[in-house]
């Protein structure tokens, strides 16, 4: 039992992994596991992120829960003193503000936790999320599973021809690669587009 001294500790947890590795599902479960013990939580995600829903936090399973989509990742700032964890899905759309946002929460005593993508489809570290990694307390890397040959996978390799480092999809746009197959997949897309 804790004495009335006892100071909270806040903390930064990542979660990342390629596409349809589990992030957002791993988010949820931390986050539900939190609501079940009654604490105060409060749940962001990039108002640009609405494949699923505007509102919600959804896995690709289909679990969800509320959150509130944000422009700016300062605005999580203004979570009440009452709030005990906060959830921040898709992190990666997010900019390098990011990563002092969280350092000031976890200061202020508040578990941190964020998911997302830890490279882009070009296999390049993506946005705040390696600044992130370095300063958590706690990483979890997350696989998926390669649709080529079963092997673990940590790449999201896109198919669409689009160059834009933001394209949001599904299925029809990414698929979940090992390094040999998008090592392959990457070699065979340069040789066509030097034919």
């Amino acid at each position: 039992m804790f004495s009335e001294n006892h100071k909270k500790s806040g903390c930064i947890e990542v979660v990342c992994g390629s596409m349809f590795s589990g992030k957002t599902e791993e988010l949820i479960r931390r986050l539900r596991r939190a609501q079940f013990a009654n604490q105060h939580i409060a749940i962001f995600k990039p108002a640009v992120d609405n494949r699923y829903s505007d509102v919600e936090v959804v896995s690709h399973d289909a679990h969800k829960i509320s959150s509130t989509p944000i422009q700016d990742p300062t605005e999580m700032l203004k979570v009440g003193p009452d709030v005990q964890m906060v959830g921040v899905d898709e992190a990666q759309f997010f900019d390098e503000r990011l990563v002092e946002v969280c350092q000031e929460l976890a200061n202020r005593g508040v578990r941190v936790i964020v998911a997302g993508l830890d490279t882009d489809f070009l296999g390049q570290p993506f946005g705040p999320m390696p600044r992130l990694m370095a300063v958590a307390e706690d990483v979890q890397k997350v696989h998926a599973i390669c649709v080529r040959c079963g092997a673990l996978a940590n790449h999201s390799h896109r198919l669409s021809k689009s160059q834009d480092l933001v394209l949001l999809g599904e299925k029809d746009v990414y698929e979940p690669l090992c390094r040999d197959c998008y090592n392959a997949a990457r070699a065979e897309e340069l040789a066509r587009s030097n034919e």
